[in-house]
């Protein structure tokens, strides 16, 4: 489908609305698609966090065993099966089979799993085991509440299999780069007001609207739970009829786009980026690294802070459903302000000051909300900050849970609009090949390697010091310096894209160069 020029829309509709009336059917569908695969991820990250924070012998704690011992592993097998899926079936049919699979998964846990909790869970030979050792309590409720666990896996699995590699892997195999550049900006406001639904019906659910106890029992957040786990399973059914809908009446009635798709899926095969190939690509380029320190920055910033903050969280909100309430309304705010900052200030911000300034936003937006959540964190005894937190009506742990949630609705908003945009513009001065390979290893390995490496300096302080607040010091002193580190590389990456961008440069990484490459002066370039 051709695709008009910019000036055909007048100067609202461009910043608002640049959608041709012909290109409605094309692009609604995909829109309220992606809405709904959001939608699910936000509630579902809600209620994995209430499930398994405030499990019996359980607590924050346990979330970065959880990501090492658990998730880790899982995200390998899923990308096997990804490989193998991808090799054996068309990528609809592989879009069923998973969502499929994970819909199964949480009707399993609604009516079998979760009723059965007590008897499944292992809960005499972990009170043993807590008995021999017990500075790994945290390793040991993963396995004591293993349901709840795997419920949280698959939670977390479900944003990165369905909403980062099926549906984006879809959605770039039918667009044109024209077309990419008018609806995917919509498509990231369409996410964020899907997490302010999201946000909503948690705060709902958890207030025990309706009598339940018929299907799921007197159990109050085993009602909730049944309720989020039916909405999810409706939501993931409803996107089921949409991409079916899409590919018969759509895309195979669009000669144009059909072979698109039938073409990017044949080259999105050649490119296969394991680890090592990834990380052997990543060293042939300074480029490259600097957009992977960004990637592996954020995801540790973000992965060790968080651990801290839903500490606090559960011992403010105890109670799994208000724990559950308080997330959703973390979720709206977060919502709220990344749609207010999608449409009116981060593409005007980096046309007018500028992609380093704009990249520099979100590192210190951390770094300024952060020191103030952690100085409340490391003085919440002294005496004058009682006093303080007295005067502005908060306990001092009421006041450390509000600077942590401040710290969070902003870095995540700026995240979502921002880090994502200054990111994904960083790779225009790659040539085609270079920045399809580009983008394969650094979401390979960066996004990975910063949540992984988060977990596991989180859980060696946790196993050395016994529990989150003893370790709350050292894991300050690691995130100013993973931030500063952030900082020099967004510098750096900054001065190296202004120049090639003014020289109208394109980047071209050759994979049979014997040594990497360690000046983007010297790299070989090609004009596309």
């Amino acid at each position: 489908m051709s695709s008009k020029s910019s000036e055909e829309f007048s100067r609202w509709r461009l910043y608002l609305w640049p959608i041709h009336r012909w290109e409605i059917k094309k692009f609604v569908p995909l829109l309220i698609l992606y809405a709904l695969i959001c939608f699910n991820y936000s509630l579902l990250k809600a209620a994995k966090d209430a499930l398994v924070i405030t499990a019996n012998s359980s607590g924050a704690a346990v979330i970065p065993f959880i990501k090492i011992w658990a998730i880790l592993p899982m995200a390998l097998l899923v990308t096997y099966l990804f490989t193998r899926l991808f090799n054996r079936f068309s990528q609809e049919k592989v879009f069923y089979i998973m969502i499929g699979s994970f819909l199964s998964f949480f009707a399993v846990f609604a009516l079998i799993l979760y009723p059965l909790r007590e008897a499944i869970h292992p809960h005499a030979l972990c009170n043993q085991l807590e008995a021999i050792a017990p500075k790994l309590q945290a390793l040991i409720a993963m396995f004591r509440n293993w349901s709840f666990t795997l419920f949280y896996v698959m939670s977390e699995l479900w944003g990165t299999a369905i909403m980062s590699v099926l549906f984006w892997a879809f959605a770039n195999e039918i667009m044109t780069v024209k077309d990419a550049k008018r609806f995917y900006g919509i498509l990231g406001v369409g996410a964020n007001a899907s997490a302010i639904f999201a946000g909503q019906i948690a705060i709902l659910v958890s207030g025990q609207l309706f009598d339940l106890s018929f299907f799921f029992g007197e159990d109050a957040w085993g009602q909730s739970l049944g309720l989020v786990t039916t909405i999810v399973i409706f939501t993931g059914l409803l996107s089921i009829g949409i991409f079916r809908w899409y590919n018969t009446r759509v895309v195979d009635r669009d000669p144009a786009m059909k072979e698109k798709h039938v073409k990017k899926q044949s080259e999105r095969k050649k490119v296969k980026m394991g680890m090592r190939k990834s990380f052997s690509y990543l060293a042939k380029s300074k480029y490259l690294l600097c957009i992977a320190a960004l990637v592996i920055g954020f995801n540790l910033a973000i992965n060790m802070i968080e651990i801290i903050w839903k500490d606090q969280i559960s011992f403010l909100y105890p109670n799994p459903n208000d724990f559950n309430a308080y997330m959703g309304s973390v979720l709206k705010w977060i919502g709220f302000l990344s749609t207010f900052i999608a449409i009116f200030i981060s593409g005007n911000m980096i046309r007018k000051m500028g992609w380093t300034f704009s990249a520099l936003i979100t590192p210190i937006a951390l770094l300024v909300t952060g020191i103030f959540f952690f100085g409340i964190m490391l003085f919440k005894e002294n005496p004058a900050l009682i006093k303080w937190s007295a005067v502005l009506g908060f306990t001092p742990l009421a006041l450390g849970v509000f600077f942590g949630t401040v710290q969070n609705v902003f870095s995540r908003a700026c995240k979502y609009t921002l880090f994502d945009a200054t990111k994904e513009i960083s790779f225009i001065p790659l040539s085609s090949e270079s920045k399809f390979k580009g983008k394969a290893a650094i979401d390979g390995v960066g996004s990975r390697l910063g949540k992984t490496g988060g977990s596991i300096i989180h859980g060696s302080l946790l196993m050395v010091f016994g529990t989150v607040s003893l370790s709350t010091p050292f894991v300050g002193a690691f995130l100013l310096l993973v931030v500063l580190g952030w900082i020099v590389a967004a510098q750096s990456l900054g001065r190296q894209f202004i120049r090639l961008t003014k020289q109208d440069e394109k980047i071209d990484i050759e994979e049979e160069e014997p040594t990497p490459i360690e000046d983007t002066a010297t790299q070989k370039v090609s004009t596309i």
